[in-house]
């Protein structure tokens, strides 16, 4: 089911495949805001991992109480950009009120984000 011009659902499906789609408005919603950043970027996203289940999230180290579980994160990727760059392209969009990312997680080779509605911010790229 396509959601937005650039995404459907089935790229946002736990990664098990074991598991029914999680809260599809919470995922609406994510995509949304995915497609103000594709639209920006005029590149395409990769959705690493978006909605994980209480097992696959587990299974893979996942935190206890992942936004991921809840239909609410995403962690991205996009083709010739680094994660640090994606960062602070969606710093300024969030500053400008384009965009509504409530979580940035920076890591080697994705950017973790989430619309939880509190801001957090972490950095956990290898040095």
């Amino acid at each position: 089911m396509q959601i937005t011009k650039d995404f459907n659902v089935s790229e946002f499906e736990c990664r098990c495949r074991n598991c029914e789609i999680g809260n599809i408005d919470n995922i609406k919603k994510l995509a949304k805001e995915l497609q103000i950043i594709r639209d920006y970027f005029g590149k395409p996203i990769k959705i690493n991992s978006g909605y994980r289940c209480e097992t696959h999230n587990k299974a893979i180290g996942g935190v206890a109480n992942s936004h991921h579980t809840l239909s609410k994160a995403a962690d991205i990727a996009i083709e010739g950009i680094t994660p640090k760059e994606i960062a602070n392209t969606l710093e300024e969009l969030i500053s400008s009120g384009q965009l509504r990312i409530g979580a940035i997680g920076i890591y080697n080779t994705f950017v973790h984000v989430d619309i939880r509605t509190t801001i957090a911010r972490w950095d956990n790229r290898s040095r």
